[in-house]
């Protein structure tokens, strides 16, 4: 299994767009719990964490001033105990979710690797608005995180709070969408990715009406072929090395 991460060079310090599994994760595996081992059986590897690599490119640490999460699970969140000085940006309903959860929420959450985080909570509807500024992407609702060429998508169903995480690449963005789709064929009409992959995205929903409703209007969005804009998921092999070869 793979999990992708984005790493983004900014004026103000490097950001991350979620971290993966972290160096306590590959210390100490056994806290991942068996049933995630046996069902996902990660590859945990010192090399492989965000750390190693952020310091591979010749950056410290605390070179890394924010970590943006498409959500909390314990896949995607590991490595924030690597980056002390980042701010973690997390749509408010997922931080929710990850601190009080609910029925099978209890298996996904591991507050060990995040419970000594610098949470800053974003949200786009409800009493008193949202964190940051609305903003119109391509016909989603989304909210600033930083500036306007960082925002969040609020798309929920596999997580409660799942968002997907756009970063404005020169004329372009670069979306980040997390879980919100497992394998690039789960975009195309009709979907076509593995089926052992799409019972997997049911079973680990939180509100899997609501998941398909949303990976569908992302598979519209991705079928319109915008120019400049590149969506990719945590866990397609393929499209990591489409990424790895191009940049």
């Amino acid at each position: 299994m793979v999990t992708h991460v984005l790493l983004v060079e900014r004026a103000g310090g490097l950001l991350l767009v979620d971290t993966g599994f972290g160096t306590a994760d590959v210390a100490s595996p056994q806290r991942l719990g068996r049933a995630f081992k046996a069902l996902m059986r990660p590859q945990l590897r010192d090399d492989e964490t965000a750390l190693a690599q952020v310091t591979a490119l010749g950056h410290a640490a605390d070179d890394v001033t924010d970590i943006v999460l498409t959500h909390m699970d314990l896949d995607h969140v590991g490595g924030v105990g690597d980056f002390p000085r980042a701010r973690v940006h997390v749509y408010e309903a997922e931080l929710a979710a990850a601190r009080d959860p609910h029925g099978m929420e209890h298996g996904r959450y591991l507050p060990a690797q995040w419970q000594d985080a610098d949470f800053v909570t974003h949200r786009t509807r409800g009493p008193g608005g949202g964190s940051g500024t609305g903003v119109d992407w391509f016909g989603f609702e989304s909210v600033t995180v930083l500036g306007d060429d960082v925002l969040m998508v609020p798309l929920a169903g596999h997580s409660r709070g799942h968002a997907l995480v756009a970063v404005r690449d020169g004329d372009g963005w670069l979306a980040h969408a997390g879980d919100a789709y497992f394998h690039r064929g789960d975009l195309a009409a009709p979907t076509s990715g593995p089926r052992t992959l799409r019972v997997v995205q049911r079973l680990m929903a939180q509100d899997d009406e609501l998941r398909r409703a949303n990976r569908d209007r992302l598979g519209e969005l991705v079928r319109a072929g915008h120019d400049g804009l590149r969506v990719f998921s945590a866990h397609d092999p393929v499209e990591l090395a489409a990424f790895a070869t191009t940049g």
